[in-house]
């Protein structure tokens, strides 16, 4: 049975787990979960995930969410030994740090900012400001610190996912990160040197900036949703 991915099509989540699966070579069933239609909220959707969160597999009747635990599921799985999701525990104590990081501030943050107030009755403010900057300068520091042209080491590898569909929607709504010059320089050397896995996350930007051109009525679902930090894990 091939792999099947439960994904939303701009959501930074599944958008990762996409890249992890092509850049591995994986074959994989993409099904794509309206969200605007509400069928996450689905009892059908539940078995798959009581969460009723996005994205989730289904590798052979095994179904697994939140997209870090995804990431490195597939790789132990289907390529253990792979630099994607590297065996030195150090390294891989940097890259679980990096997508815990991504979780709990960056993503969080970030996302608070940059989506909920498209697909939500949610307004930018100062505070949120503040913690998107606060967030950017972390990274920075981070990557300043390690010295690496990754996130969490000289290739890359999956934190690298999480944190660039996060950094996406800072440009999807045009928001001039440059001055912190070590994600800005990560973000653009991922772009030129994995032209295929940035298509994808590129696809995703432009249906964020239509949806923030032309707002979605999530209104009249029959379904309710859940608040911003549930739709994707």
């Amino acid at each position: 049975m091939v792999l099947k991915v439960y994904a939303v099509s701009d959501g930074p989540p599944s958008l990762s787990v996409r890249q992890a699966l092509v850049k591995l070579g994986i074959p994989f069933e993409l099904v794509n979960v309206d969200f605007g239609k509400g069928e996450h909220m689905t009892a059908e959707y539940a078995v798959l995930n009581p969460q009723k969160e996005i994205p989730v597999i289904d590798d052979d009747g095994f179904y697994l969410s939140e997209s870090n635990a995804i990431l490195q599921y597939i790789c132990d799985k289907y390529a253990p030994g792979n630099d994607l999701y590297p065996q030195d525990p150090k390294t891989r104590a940097i890259v679980n740090h990096r997508l815990c990081f991504n979780l709990s501030t960056y993503y969080a943050n970030i996302s608070a900012y940059t989506m909920a107030p498209i697909f939500f009755d949610y307004e930018r403010t100062e505070l949120g400001l503040k913690k998107v900057h606060m967030a950017l300068d972390v990274f920075n520091t981070y990557l300043e610190r390690l010295g690496t042209v990754y996130a969490a080491a000289d290739y890359l590898t999956i934190a690298d996912f999480q944190l660039i569909n996060s950094t996406m929607t800072l440009e999807a709504i045009d928001f001039d990160f440059s001055k912190y010059t070590k994600v800005y320089k990560w973000y653009n050397n991922f772009k030129q040197r994995h032209p295929e896995l940035w298509k994808i996350s590129e696809d995703a930007m432009k249906e964020i900036q239509h949806f923030a051109a032309n707002p979605p009525d999530l209104s009249n679902l029959s379904h309710p949703v859940h608040p911003i930090r549930k739709i994707n894990k």
